[in-house]
């Protein structure tokens, strides 16, 4: 069984290609969430080995979800997903607890290696 994966984004189209590179590399998405919020939910019903975060989102945005995910489990595995240009928050989530960040558009080669670093 391959590892476990929540990935998170407002944009489905984004998800998709996200959980395309995931599947074809033999992880197992378990679940997509379209905010933060739903993030926080489905994390704590999933129990993922990681999720895929993206920063800016309606409703409760990546930052504050990646800070309650890390909350009720300090153990938790987040990868950020940030467009260019958001430095200060990257630098936000790196220090919030976050694995490390991936920049969209995304890179087959760097989302793989980024994973791959977090959980194998």
């Amino acid at each position: 069984m391959g590892k476990s994966i929540l990935i998170t984004d407002d944009a489905a189209f984004m998800r998709m290609m996200l959980k395309d590179i995931l599947v074809k590399d033999g992880y197992e998405v378990v679940g997509e969430a379209v905010n933060g919020a739903d993030a926080v939910e489905k994390y704590g019903s999933l129990k993922p080995d990681l999720v895929t975060m993206d920063i800016t989102m309606p409703e409760m945005d990546g930052i504050a979800a990646l800070k309650a995910i890390k909350a009720s489990d300090p153990g938790a595995k987040v990868i950020m997903c940030s467009a260019m240009g958001q430095q200060a928050m990257v630098i936000e989530s790196i220090q919030a607890g976050a694995k490390d960040f991936i920049v969209k558009p995304f890179q087959r080669e760097r989302v793989l290696e980024a994973i791959k670093k977090v959980i194998g």
